[in-house]
Parts: C-alpha cells; sequence; structure tokens
C-alpha cells in the first residue's frame, strides 16, 4: 500500500496540519504522523537517548512524543504498513524564509524523506494565525503542488520549500534562498528572585533586498518555490581549497 505522509513541527493539533492533510487526500490514502505538541524551531533533530511512543488518536493520525525528524522515519520504517509515494510537512504557522530553514524542523522533515529517496514538500504560510481565506488559498497552493510533483517527479535529493503570502496571492515565483537580519537575538530579564532568565528570538526580523530570492518573493505576495538539495558539499568551495598545501603528517 502507498500513502501520503502528512507531518509539521506545530503539533498533531494544528488547523494548518488538517488542512494540508486534506489536500492531500485528493492523491489518495494519507497518513498523519505528528508530534504530539509544538516542535518549531528543532530543526534535524533525531530521537536517539529515549524510546518514542506514538498513539492512533483516530483513524490514520498518530500523536508522537518526539521531532518532526522522527515522525518521517516511524512513517517510513514500520509504524504503518506500506511506503510512502510523498512526504509533505507544515502548514507551518509562519514563514520559513532565508536562514529559518536551518532551524526549522517543517523544512527538516522534508529533508529527512529526502534523504530516504521520497519526494517531498515542506509547506508554510507567512502569517501570525490561522483564517480560513489563508488556509483556503494555501490549500490550492497545496494541491497544485503536490500534484505537480507526483506527475513529474523531483530529482535525487531535492526537496521544496514553499512559502505561501498571507492576503491575496498575486504570483508564483521560482527562488533560491534568501538571507534572514534578525533583530535582538537574546532578550535578558530578571525574576522576582533576582536570577537572570533569557528569551532567545527578540526583536523584529527584516531580510536583504536580493531579487529571486524566497524573502523577496513574500514580500510581492508571490508564492516562493525554493529547490534545496540534502548534500551540503561546495563544490566550489573544493576546488579552491583544492590548492591548499595540505601535507600535514602525525609525527
Amino acid at each position: 500500500m502507498s500513502f501520503v505522509l502528512v507531518t509539521n513541527d506545530d503539533g498533531v493539533h494544528s488547523p494548518g496540519l488538517a488542512a494540508l492533510a486534506d489536500s492531500a487526500s485528493d492523491l489518495g490514502s494519507v497518513v498523519v504522523i505528528a508530534p504530539d505538541r509544538n516542535r518549531s524551531a528543532i530543526g534535524h533533530a533525531l530521537t536517539l537517548d529515549s524510546p518514542l511512543r506514538a498513539d492512533e488518536i483516530r483513524s490514520g493520525v498518530f500523536s508522537v512524543d518526539g521531532t518532526p525528524t522522527d515522525c518521517v522515519n516511524l512513517g517510513v520504517h514500520g509504524l504503518v504498513d506500506g511506503r510512502p509515494r510523498l512526504v509533505v510537512s507544515g502548514i507551518n504557522l509562519g514563514a520559513n524564509l532565508g536562514d529559518d530553514i536551518t532551524y526549522s524542523g517543517t523544512v527538516c522533515a522534508a529533508m529527512e524523506a529526502a534523504l530516504m529517496g521520497f519526494p517531498s514538500i515542506a509547506f508554510s504560510l507567512d502569517a501570525r494565525e490561522f483564517t480560513f481565506d489563508d488556509l483556503a488559498r494555501s490549500s490550492a497552493v497545496v494541491t497544485y503542488l503536490i500534484n505537480t510533483v507526483v506527475s513529474i517527479g523531483l530529482p535525487s535529493g531535492i526537496f521544496l520549500n514553499v512559502n505561501i503570502p498571507s492576503g491575496v496571492i498575486s504570483g508564483i515565483s521560482l527562488t533560491f534562498q534568501g538571507k534572514r537580519h534578525y533583530g535582538e537575538g537574546i532578550v535578558k530579564k530578571t525574576d522576582p528572585r533576582g536570577r537572570s532568565y533569557f528569551w532567545i528570538g527578540g526583536g523584529e526580523n527584516g531580510f536583504a533586498d536580493l531579487p529571486g530570492s524566497d524573502c523577496n518573493a513574500i514580500a510581492a505576495g508571490h508564492v516562493s518555490i525554493t529547490p534545496l538539495r540534502t548534500g551540503l558539499t561546495s563544490e566550489s568551495a573544493l576546488q579552491l581549497l583544492a590548492d591548499w598545501p595540505l601535507s600535514f603528517t602525525m609525527d
């Protein structure tokens, strides 16, 4: 049996996850395997030091006390019968643009699937809350892209990071990964007992104005489709470093 595997990092009860699963159902059987709580910004973390528990909270929907990467592994390696024909992650609440992708559990779930050889797409909505209209527009984008990927396929080791603007969608663009400008990274406070504590991620974020980037596309009201690869080696740097005098030996 083949199925579409659906996951996210916002948690199994996210409205974005439900919308993604509903859109994917046009392709046939859908299995949802998602974290039991919000695991945003957990990146490509894999649980190795404790067992995982997966509860089927309703037919075909599993809640896992682990990460998005864990969920993809369980979906591929035996939690359910069959193999995924496609893995989709999201719809994340909040964009995953530029440098965000290195932190994103949503994007890294798609990366994990691509590492295993499955076509995969990460979907994110550039909004602070889900609205009926945004979810309806996002679902239309999801339906279009998953059907396109299933029909045409993706190159080996390539997966898609898709960001959807809030409000009216004015276009769709193929983009490259842009550059985020983060605000004050740490907010320091003092608790009632006089001890310092810290919040990571304070301040407003901006982005570099790079035509053709995912950040610029979202700013223009376009859906951004960025093809990413699982191999991180820089071929140009390999050529550059080839002239280094690498003759180190141990005495």
